[in-house]
């Protein structure tokens, strides 16, 4: 029995070497051996979780689309109307621009005009004035009888102008001289004359 023993022990003994051998042996082969590599989908980082689909709006009933297309049509025809209407007010604005152009060119003219036919007026004004005094002075230096004379056959107006500028003294005693009927209407119309003449120069004051 113990001889058994020793040589189980033995045994036992030769196998353990033996593996110890084969371990070394097989260490270089192990070394070089490749190890086993992490897949990429191990290595890379955990994706993030994908947003949530974004909310589509809700297409409007067709009554509501109805409505909204009427008003911005509605709006889009106010709209032109009133671009329209500037357009017309402009319009008139150059029309009425040139009109009162136009108006006030007529209205220089008829001013420059004014004032010539006022120069030529004073002018005749002037010659006859000159004129009437010259005839003035001729009849004061004549008789009363003779001057008289002249003036019952005068067409008024010219009778009325000459008189209106004798001096007092010398349209006296002409007067006396004519005929009645002629001195009464004579006196009448220088009377009317002269009150005019006074009523205009009260109108100026």
């Amino acid at each position: 029995m113990p001889r058994i023993g020793l040589l189980r022990l033995g045994i036992g003994a030769a196998a353990l070497l033996v593996l110890m051998k084969a371990e070394r042996l097989a260490a270089p082969f192990w070394a070089a051996a490749p190890r086993p590599v992490a897949s990429a989908a191990a290595q890379a980082p955990p994706a993030a979780p994908a947003p949530p689909p974004a909310a589509q709006p809700e297409a409007p009933p067709p009554a509501e689309a109805a409505a909204e297309r009427a008003v911005l049509e509605a709006l889009r025809a106010r709209r032109a109307e009133i671009e329209a209407r500037e357009q017309a007010a402009a319009q008139r604005e150059v029309m009425l621009a040139a009109a009162e152009r136009r108006l006030m060119t007529r209205v220089e003219e008829l001013t420059a005009l004014q004032g010539r036919l006022e120069a030529l007026e004073r002018e005749r004004a002037a010659r006859e004035d000159a004129g009437l005094r010259g005839l003035v002075k001729l009849y004061e230096g004549m008789r009363p009888r003779d001057a008289a004379a002249i003036f019952d056959d005068l067409d008024m107006p010219v009778l009325l102008s000459i008189v209106d500028r004798m001096r007092e003294a010398k349209a006296a005693p002409v007067l006396g001289a004519m005929r009645p009927d002629r001195a009464r209407a004579l006196t009448a119309e220088l009377a009317r004359l002269r009150a005019e003449r006074v009523e205009q120069q009260a109108a100026r004051r």
